[in-house]
């Protein structure tokens, strides 16, 4: 694609929030700026940044998430998203997420006539259930469909998802793949003294990275280290995030070692210093932490779906279970952590996600956009 574009990203979670929508919203604003294309950034002001004159980015106020500290959701900022847009037509918008501020931009963009996607990023409809409210969730994913269908295309990262949500009424879902810089996650940042500092022996260092939280299913990756310590009473339990669920964890599991959010290249050096990643997660729409886990050399462990079931190879760069299979799950954690050749299985994943260019994923994203402004322009 020759042509340059102006797209606007609307999102209610932008780094340093830390979490696979602000990351990959990010990466898709750098990667077509590096394009050349125009970009402007709609999001939540945070608590501890005051407004900034640059045209580039519009913020907007904010409200915090309940039980989650430190994130927020924008409110609805209709007028001013009109206002902005009359003041400089966009030709496409991405919608990153579902909250107030993504429904007021959806609303805008329809009433405008601009060329509109959405992302799936994250099953809300499986979250209630695990905070207590499962009878919400058959209304919360009508909500989604609802709300993706107004759209000109939902785009998501997996062909797997793509046909789950066709099947469910979803209209004109459009797969779109992440990838991951195998630069900045790379086996080179591995880190001596961080293992020392860890009790790291000749003990292998299982590694957990991301929200700790009730949807990331805790209590089966417990029970997965458990295991494996009564082989391996050297092995080590490195958690690295925070969230909800992290004090009552970690109060029940004082030997385990929590390092909090980590960001750039100490996350980079945390990744590549340990041995094996556990991922047991039911609630994803990607997992982009398995691909950030496969290009640190690190074998993985995951159900079989999301990232795992794009890029994963059971036997070869880990280990996977069928969705949903705990007990199967464990079975294989701990099989694979006993495995001589963790450092091979890690390495063979390393080499199945080297060509997951960031830069491809960005001409994919300009190209999907332009082909909805050609459309809207041919109606």
């Amino acid at each position: 694609m020759d042509r340059l574009l102006h797209v606007e990203l609307v999102t209610e979670t932008y780094p340093p929030d830390v979490n696979g929508v602000a990351l990959t919203v990010q990466s898709l604003e750098r990667g077509l700026r590096q394009l050349g294309h125009g970009v402007g950034v709609v999001r939540p002001q945070r608590d501890d940044e005051s407004p900034r004159p640059d045209p580039d980015v519009m913020l907007v106020e904010g409200a915090p998430i309940p039980r989650y500290p430190g994130l927020r959701f924008g409110l609805p900022a209709g007028k001013r998203l009109t206002a902005r847009w009359q003041a400089q037509r966009p030709d496409a918008v991405y919608i990153a997420t579902e909250g107030p501020l993504g429904w007021s931009a959806l609303r805008a963009c329809r009433r405008m006539g601009i060329p509109v996607a959405t992302g799936f990023h994250t099953r809300f409809d499986d979250y209630v259930g695990r905070y207590g409210a499962g009878f919400l969730s058959p209304w919360v994913f009508s909500w989604l469909r609802r709300f993706h269908n107004k759209a000109d295309a939902t785009l998501v990262p997996t062909r797997e998802l793509q046909e789950s949500l066709a099947q469910q009424g979803f209209r004109h879902v459009v797969r779109l793949g992440r990838a991951v810089d195998t630069r900045e996650f790379h086996p080179a940042w591995r880190d001596t003294s961080l293992r020392e500092a860890w009790g790291a022996g000749g003990g292998p260092v299982v590694l957990s990275v991301g929200r700790i939280a009730p949807e990331k299913n805790l209590p089966l990756a417990v029970r997965c280290f458990r295991r494996l310590q009564q082989a391996r009473p050297d092995a080590r339990f490195v958690w690295v995030g925070d969230g909800p669920a992290r004090a009552e964890l970690q109060a029940a599991n004082p030997d385990f070692i929590f390092t909090g959010v980590q960001r750039g290249e100490s996350l980079s050096r945390h990744f590549a210093s340990a041995d094996l990643f556990c991922f047991p997660s039911l609630s994803e729409t990607f997992g982009n932490v398995t691909l950030e886990a496969m290009a640190s050399g690190l074998a993985t462990v995951a159900f079989d779906y999301g990232a795992a079931r794009e890029h994963l190879r059971d036997g070869l760069h880990g280990a996977t279970a069928a969705f949903g299979a705990e007990d199967d799950f464990l079975e294989a954690f701990h099989a694979t952590a006993l495995r001589p050749d963790l450092e091979a299985l890690g390495a063979a994943g390393r080499q199945a996600v080297l060509h997951l260019n960031p830069g491809q994923v960005a001409s994919d994203f300009a190209g999907l956009l332009a082909a909805l402004n050609d459309r809207r322009q041919a109606a």
